[in-house]
């Protein structure tokens, strides 16, 4: 039972951090023509430039060359979108970045932002950690600026504390495979994108702080909408995506005012900021940063190494903020009131975010009584202890991200006047306990990088899933409609929460089995 405790206290701080047949056809097709398809966009390119193994491209800032890898997709890596945050611009919103001249390589990843090493799971390719982050990376079938390709910004998750584009898993090459630009994003975590001080809303000429992690994506995406054309992709068909805090992140995108007409879709992963997801008034993260930085002033938390304080901050939790600027109310008020961006929405999350075996059912229902108090027998009859490891891991997910994932989809549902696609991924990695899919797991799969993490065995099961999961994201990517005739038809979301799709080895359809937990949950919060 202390796991189910542990468990849960993990994730509050990560939030305050078609027919098997079928588709396996499919998606040898699909394979095919994506190989066929990047093979002539090489080769056109090697028939146009001399230089085609270095490629070169015109920005607003300068030229930049880039690499073309084996498959012959084009990676360009480490494009500064802004300056480097670093002395007065600490604690400071992202400022434009500075031409250059000449011809500027981008053929390794930018550092990434500071942090400690806090998830075993992220593996980097970027070249340590440095304040200096504000990078991002480009992967595309083709330079033309008349190819007009699709493109896909993602967000990476690592509750706000921790994450970085070059790791393996959001490696953009599989997506460019399928005619779609992809962008991964570098933002500030931690203290140095999440501090908030009455020093820094007084000198801020928006009257705000905090968020500069957020403000961060926002200033990439106005780089995305100013460059991507030189990258072969359509500034106006942009779909930007995350998972846990990255869907956090593009949860908060689509709410601010500042993101109009930025993208044209979102695709949110296990995260929202939303319902018990402990956004705080201006106010209470002004007081969190004063009591962090005690006697310190704010021109001597700026002249502070960046490891320093680093280091200093490490057991202090910082969070997003309402600060009357990126996010003028909550964005649950922003959505109920009908003022989010009104785009296409692709979410959901996995079957068992949060994940408790070493329970009983005696073990379990004691918990919940010390836990929840009056409450504990409405707790139980939502979560049954006669099934104990399933109802303490459901329990567990929906505290930590399923509800307020959950909360985002239903309101956007209600207010947004587009298409909602709701998933639920359910297929765990090899080796893995079969009660359900737990955190993070679908990554590899919704981009197409299984074969980039070694840890595991994967099979032929795993490709197909993969192959599933990324063709419906992709399909939405290019048209705001997951579909295909190739796959399972995947119906937009109806007020009465159905149809969901369980994407598994063979993806099926179902209802909303748990509507009166996300019910009580609302209530609650």
């Amino acid at each position: 039972m202390k796991a189910l405790f542990s468990l849960m206290s993990l994730a509050s701080a990560a939030m305050a951090t078609a027919a098997l047949a079928i588709s396996s056809i499919a998606a040898a097709i699909s394979s095919m023509a994506a190989a066929i398809f990047v093979s002539s966009l090489a080769a056109a390119i090697l028939v146009s430039s001399p230089a085609a193994a270095q490629p070169i491209v015109h920005v607003a800032n300068g030229r930049l060359q880039g690499v073309v890898e084996t498959s012959g997709i084009i990676s360009f890596k480490g494009i500064p979108f802004a300056q480097p945050p670093v002395g007065p611009l600490r604690f400071r919103e992202p400022q434009p970045p500075a031409d250059w001249t000449g011809v500027r390589k981008a053929d390794a990843f930018g550092p990434r932002a500071m942090q400690l090493p806090i998830y075993s799971d992220m593996q980097f390719r970027s070249n340590g950690v440095s304040e200096d982050c504000l990078y991002l990376n480009v992967w595309t079938p083709s330079v033309s600026p008349k190819s007009g390709l699709p493109v896909l910004v993602y967000f990476y998750g690592g509750g706000f504390s921790a994450g970085d584009g070059s790791e393996y898993r959001y490696d953009g090459e599989s997506m460019a495979k399928r005619g779609i630009v992809a962008v991964t994003v570098n933002y500030r975590l931690g203290i140095f994108g999440l501090l908030a001080l009455p020093a820094l809303t007084k000198e801020s000429p928006h009257h705000a702080s905090g968020n500069y992690g957020l403000l961060d994506q926002h200033a990439a995406l106005e780089w995305v909408k100013k460059n991507i054309a030189s990258f072969g992709g359509d500034p106006a068909r942009v779909t930007i995506a995350g998972e846990s805090a990255g869907s956090m992140s593009v949860s908060a995108q689509m709410a601010s005012p500042l993101s109009k007409g930025l993208f044209e879709g979102v695709i949110g992963e296990s995260g929202a900021l939303f319902g018990n997801s402990h956004l705080v008034p201006l106010s209470v993260a002004e007081q969190t940063g004063q009591t962090f930085a005690g006697g310190n002033t704010l021109a001597d938390l700026r002249a502070m190494p960046a490891d320093d304080l680093l280091t200093m901050a490490k057991s202090t939790h910082f969070p997003v903020d309402i600060d009357g600027y990126f996010l003028p109310e909550s964005p649950t008020a922003i959505f109920a009131a009908g003022r989010q961006m009104k785009v296409p929405l692709l979410a959901g999350w996995n079957s068992a975010e949060s994940i408790v075996l070493d329970t009983s059912s005696s073990h379990f229902t004691e918990t919940v009584r010390q836990t929840y108090g009056a409450a504990a027998d409405t707790i139980l009859q939502l979560y049954p202890p006669s099934d104990p490891a399933r109802s303490a891991t459901a329990l567990a997910s929906d505290h930590f991200i399923a509800y307020s994932t959950w909360k985002w989809i239903h309101l956007a549902l209600k207010t947004g006047g587009k298409p909602v696609y709701q998933y639920q991924y359910a297929h765990p990695r090899p080796g893995q306990n079969p009660i359900g899919a737990g955190h993070s797991w679908e990554i590899e799969y919704a981009l197409g990088n299984l074969h980039t993490n070694t840890v595991y065995a994967w099979t032929p099961e795993d490709d197909q899933v993969s192959s599933i999961m990324q063709t419906y994201f992709a399909n939405f990517i290019k048209s705001g409609d997951p579909n295909s005739p190739d796959l399972l038809h995947w119906p937009a979301l109806t007020p009465d929460g159905t149809p969901i799709m369980v994407i598994d080895v063979t993806p099926r359809l179902s209802t909303e089995t748990h509507a009166a937990r996300y019910a009580y949950w609302d209530m609650k919060y």
